[in-house]
């Protein structure tokens, strides 16, 4: 329950930072990820610190895959969720990975949605698709101007899916 409690403040603290200057600091990760550890392993002995150690190195792995892959995510994201592995251990960490996701692509989209338009957003998905048919796919689907390019904030999704994830342990008599 307090290691819930610590993940929540350090999530919410990446998400300030993450909103305000586009930056999850190391100061936030690193210590959270000790501190998820160390409470893992308070509250379940070995046990626990094992299932946080599974949960940092598959949350982090998978992230430092995406990161490789993908070089416009940072890398205080990978940190985060690594984070989230760490104090939450394996099946819940990577539930809340996924959460995570979901709710990032789904706040990605509504901005885009509002930024660009429903029937923009459309038109230029079929066009582009149109494309990568004619050319084979040697399309690139965005260029540095494009507002899918801009800022996404994953430090939020992942406060929101620690909040999905951990609710019954929050509040058990709701």
């Amino acid at each position: 329950m307090l290691s819930t409690w610590a993940l929540l403040l350090l999530t919410a603290v990446a998400a300030v930072t993450d909103i305000r200057r586009q930056k999850i600091y190391n100061w936030t990760t690193y210590p959270g990820i000790c501190a998820g550890l160390g409470l893992q392993a308070l509250a379940g002995g070995w046990p626990g610190f094992e299932d946080g150690l599974w949960g940092l190195l598959a949350c982090g792995g998978i992230m430092l895959a995406c990161f490789v892959f993908f070089p416009d995510l940072g890398g205080g994201d990978v940190k985060l969720i690594a984070m989230l592995g760490a104090g939450l251990g394996l099946n819940d960490g990577i539930l809340a990975m996924l959460w995570t996701f979901v709710i990032g692509f789904a706040a990605g989209l509504a901005v885009l949605i509002w930024n660009v338009g429903a029937v923009q957003l459309i038109r230029r998905t079929v066009q582009l698709a149109r494309e990568a048919l004619v050319f084979r796919g040697r399309v690139s689907p965005t260029d540095p101007q494009s507002p899918i390019r801009r800022w996404l904030y994953l430090a939020p999704a992942a406060l929101l899916a620690v909040i999905i994830v951990r609710w019954p342990a929050l509040w058990p008599g709701l």
